[in-house]
């Protein structure tokens, strides 16, 4: 048996004289009852010893047991380099300088396999000028660079393969990272830097390879107490600073309770995922407890691409691992509706845009105290008369509601109706601009009841022009409202008690004429509407409707809306009002480049791609060239659209002899901000109908056919299409052949609406 290193360093600390024989456990304190940690190494076992005088007894004495150590070790060094100098040069084995030391066959070595893994090794042969071939603890033989040794057990030259896994077993067994903290105490406080070979000596009482090979592992695998520093070609540790170490344990407490957080919220989410999906947790019980309602809105926040941090872009990561699914947006979604929190056909425009789907209470109470009489009502925003004068021309009213003599400028209502910008109207809901009760009961034209109202009249000259024109606050009566459906089944019944309506379509008509002889251009489309019952459902009820906005009652509707525009923009040039004046250039395209082209979807199709971005300007008209008219303001839908809400403003302040609420430059800086609200709309709106559309089309029987129209080829025989019977475009490979404006039979391959993908092929 060897004679114990410690007994012969320290005299009378026989309790450390049999460190190598067994297990010391330390009791007490440290000897540094300033630190808080030092009370941690109360409870602490080293391997070797039984306890004599444990930890507290390194420190009693002038000389320590670290310092004997180290004078040992540097003896040792000494003894050895000389050694090494008399050794005489052989030519049986190649060297390669690695940290002042050479590798040589035989050398047990480690060395860094990946960024993760290190392997245990043992040198066999070089490997052309630097690199050697080693067989690892795995069975492999492979070549290492040097640099990739990271550390060279001591005391072995010829070390066998056959024994590197017992080498392994034997080192797993004598580590035990707690003794680490009891020798970082005693270091700190004698500030000594040490190797994996002094270390081995001050825990295990051994510089013996396994015990120098168990203090390695301890020191480099270590983040909490030791620093490692380069020095003298070898790896020196230095123990922290106390203050250090500290920060280090608190953030290592606060990744373990991060851990057992997500491991149970992958629980929950597991447990959820099981249920059937009547049974699923309501989305409310998600945001209750705050530690899972974090978790829960990062998994949204990177569903919908909308994370505000990189923390929660990292806990949703780490959610979607644990899980075992890939970190990607769609994964997220599928793993929300798994667990119920989204609905199947969850609208997720509808979260990304983080769109107002509800009112404060505060705006509420204030559209309350506007509602004086409550009733069932649908949002109606505008009416129209005609009479035919005694000369023979046609005179028409467009009654226009008039919300703004309940809402005034600045007012609480008035900046959420700006802030939304315009009503969003959606497959699913309707999220009104207005509360919904204010808008339909109180701003609303209701049929039978008195309403007020901006109404305008015009007398058209018999070629559809302008002959003049009023513009007054009213109360009207509605006497009876029409869909576009019944109005267009009267036309063409040509009943005789529905004569103001045929005088309508025949002013409509003037205006369509006259329009096109000023360079309008016909931009009339198949238009889709859905309306879905119960979307939260698994199989919600779709019902289609199609419009062609070439129909006469369409028709009339929109040439009034049109009229009414341009007679509001003539009343505010003529006036000098500020308006949100809205124009059109002119395409550099002259239209007659598609009169070869079928009227209808194909050519208008055609017009629209060539089609100039609208213009505002806030002081004067400007020409609208795709409606043909010298100026143009939108006015009719004030109830909806915020932007004809300001024009109501202005005008209503007009004819009561009021200053005008705004300036030119208000106008300007306001329907900056609300067009912005206006485009995510019009894209949450589109978005939203193809969905339902896939939807629609997903569950029709794949043997059902379509009638579809050829718009315009994109590349040789791939087609644009438009689906007649339901509205739709897509894009198919069509037969040889076939032209513009040709309408073909195709069947559906397939739809996935969550993936916006619609399959088509020609029959």
């Amino acid at each position: 048996m060897r004679t114990p290193m410690a007994s012969r360093a320290v005299s009378g600390c026989s309790a450390l004289a049999f460190f190598h024989l067994r297990p010391l456990v330390f009791r007490g304190s440290l000897g540094l009852s300033r630190s808080p940690l030092s009370s941690r190494c109360g409870n602490l076992a080293l391997r070797y010893g039984d306890g004599g005088g444990g930890c507290s007894g390194w420190a009693r004495h002038g000389h320590s047991l670290v310092d004997s150590v180290m004078e040992e070790l540097r003896a040792r060094r000494r003894i050895r380099a000389s050694v090494r100098m008399e050794l005489p040069s052989t030519k049986e084995f190649s060297e390669v300088k690695l940290d002042k030391r050479t590798l040589q066959k035989g050398l047990l070595l480690e060395f860094r396999k990946d960024s993760q893994k290190s392997l245990l090794a043992v040198a066999q042969k070089p490997d052309g000028k630097r690199n050697w071939m080693v067989y690892d603890q795995n069975g492999i033989m492979s070549s290492i660079k040097p640099q990739q040794v990271t550390y060279i057990v001591p005391g072995i030259e010829d070390f066998d393969n056959a024994d590197i896994a017992d080498f392994v077993q034997r080192a797993h067994d004598l580590l035990d990272p707690a003794i680490l903290e009891c020798a970082w105490v005693e270091l700190l406080e004698k500030n000594k830097s040490v190797t994996a070979e002094e270390l081995a000596e001050i825990i295990y009482g051994s510089s013996d390879p396994l015990e120098c090979y168990c203090a390695h592992l301890l020191l480099s695998r270590d983040e909490m107490y030791f620093n490692v520093i380069e020095s003298r070609g070898s790896s020196v540790y230095e123990p922290r600073p106390t203050i250090q170490v500290e920060e280090l344990l608190h953030r290592k407490h606060v990744k373990e309770a991060s851990e057992k957080e997500l491991e149970e919220f992958v629980h929950l989410l597991m447990s959820a995922k099981s249920m059937p999906p009547q049974s699923k947790p309501p989305k409310s019980s998600w945001l209750t407890e705050e530690k899972v309602r974090r978790k829960i809105l990062s998994l949204e926040a990177y569903a919908i691409d909308a994370c505000k941090s990189d923390e929660q872009r990292k806990i949703a990561g780490n959610i979607l691992k644990a899980m075992g699914v890939p970190k990607t947006t769609f994964a997220a979604v599928d793993l929300l509706i798994d667990v119920g929190y989204f609905p199947v056909h969850v609208n997720l425009d509808l979260l990304k845009y983080n769109i107002r789907t509800e009112y404060s209470n505060e705006v509420l109470l204030a559209a309350e105290d506007l509602l004086a009489h409550s009733s069932d009502a649908d949002e109606l925003d505008d009416a129209l008369s005609a009479t035919r004068l005694s000369d023979g021309r046609i005179r028409v009213w467009i009654h226009v509601a008039d919300p703004t003599c309940l809402v005034k400028p600045q007012s609480i209502i008035d900046k959420e109706a700006m802030r939304r910008g315009t009503s969003i109207f959606l497959p699913t809901a309707t999220y009104p601009m207005f509360p919904e009760r204010l808008a339909m009961e109180r701003m609303s034209l209701q049929q039978g009841k008195l309403c007020r109202a901006v109404s305008i009249s015009v007398t058209l000259q018999p070629d559809g022009s302008i002959a003049d024109y009023s513009i007054d606050n009213s109360i009207i009566r509605p006497t009876y409202m029409l869909t576009y459906e019944s109005a267009s089944e009267l036309l063409h019944l040509n009943l005789e008690e529905e004569a103001e309506l045929r005088l309508l379509s025949e002013a409509a008509n003037l205006r369509l004429q006259w329009r096109r002889n000023q360079g309008a251009i016909d931009t009339a489309m198949i238009e889709p509407r859905i309306k879905v019952a119960n979307p939260g459902d698994l199989e919600p009820s779709i019902t289609l409707y199609i419009e062609d906005q070439a129909n006469p009652t369409m028709r009339l509707v929109s040439e009034m809306m049109i009229l009414c525009g341009e007679v509001v923009a003539t009343f505010g040039s003529f006036n000098n009002i500020p308006l949100p004046y809205r124009g059109q250039p002119q395409s550099n395209i002259s239209t007659s480049a598609f009169a070869h082209l079928p009227e209808g979807p194909v050519r208008s199709s055609a017009y629209v791609r060539i089609m100039r971005a609208a213009e505002l300007d806030f002081r004067k008209p400007i020409r609208h060239g795709v409606l043909g008219v010298p100026g143009y303001v939108q006015f009719t839908s004030p109830i909806r659209r915020y932007i004809d809400l300001l024009a109501h403003y202005q005008v209503k302040a007009f004819l009561k002899g009021e200053p005008l609420p705004f300036t030119a430059g208000d106008l300007e800086g306001m329907a900056f901000l609300v067009n912005m609200h206006v485009k995510v709309a019009k894209r949450l709106h589109s978005s939203s109908l193809r969905y339902w559309l896939l939807e629609y089309l997903r569950r029709q029987p794949r043997e059902r056919r379509y009638t579809a129209l050829i718009l315009r080829f994109i590349k040789d025989r791939l087609a644009a299409l438009l689906l007649v019977e339901v509205g739709i475009q897509a894009s198919s490979m069509v037969s040889v052949g076939k032209q513009i404006g040709d309408e073909i039979e195709v069947v559906m391959e397939e739809a996935h609406p969550r993936d916006d993908v619609l399959s088509l092929k020609e029959v």
